[in-house]
């Protein structure tokens, strides 16, 4: 479980709301705890509690001086505010799913070795129903698709649970159904994106998998450009 997902609230979230709009998320902004408490409708003390629940969780840092406090919300701040505007867009906006667009890049080799455990591929071929190719497809996604990838979290994914070999632990996983599609309009399904269960490191990388190579059967170099349709769970 994460240090946010310990600390931070709804509560939280709601002062974290409140100092993006005087511009916390472009640069640092003075805050009195007497002006947020009046916002917030609530004590000064519990204002203080807030923000320092925030500062603990890294969501926010904090310069405190004389007659008030610098505040600037931190990356991690920002992607708990991405998770909660992208709830609201499926709220109001009727979302079935997204699009993500990048370039099909080299990955390190590890994904062979994770997806071929044992641990790993019973739940796929129980969970996804396939038994995936032994290796991973890496997409490095655009400047755009990187700030629209938040709006997997609102999505439902399949859990692939932790497990042990006796030697080690082996860390849970989620799995996003999804679709691939090449520029020449060539496309594969059913592909998943694999990720570290509710991480949000590496935003700028998808990893793929699928019971195909997808290289081979995409005919896909590195450079190419995809789009990968990533859907809601049926």
């Amino acid at each position: 479980m994460s240090a946010t997902s310990l600390v931070v609230g709804y509560d939280e979230l709601a002062a974290l709301k409140l100092l993006a709009l005087d511009g916390a998320l472009e640069s640092e902004v003075k805050v009195s705890c007497a002006d947020l408490a009046d916002r917030l409708d609530a004590s000064n003390q519990t204002a203080s509690r807030r923000l320092q629940r925030l500062d603990d969780a890294g969501l926010i840092t904090r310069e405190i001086v004389s007659n008030g406090q610098w505040v600037a919300i931190t990356d991690d701040g920002e992607w708990e505010l991405k998770r909660e505007y992208e709830d609201y867009r499926r709220i109001f906006e009727d979302l079935s799913g997204v699009d993500l667009s990048g370039t099909v890049t080299g990955g390190m080799g590890e994904g062979k070795h994770y997806i071929s455990l044992s641990g790993y591929m019973e739940q796929f071929i129980d969970r996804l129903g396939y038994e995936p190719y032994p290796g991973t497809l890496n997409v490095e996604l655009s400047a755009e698709s990187v700030r629209a990838r938040s709006a997997m979290d609102a999505l439902d994914p399949v859990s692939i649970d932790a497990w042990e070999d006796g030697d080690r632990t082996y860390g849970p996983a989620v799995c996003y159904p999804a679709a691939i599609e090449a520029t020449d309009g060539e496309s594969y399904e059913p592909v998943h994106v694999i990720a570290p269960e509710r991480t949000h490191h590496d935003e700028d990388q998808l990893e793929l998998i699928a019971a195909t190579k997808l290289r081979d059967e995409l005919g896909l170099e590195d450079g190419d450009h995809v789009t990968v349709h990533i859907e809601e769970r049926q």
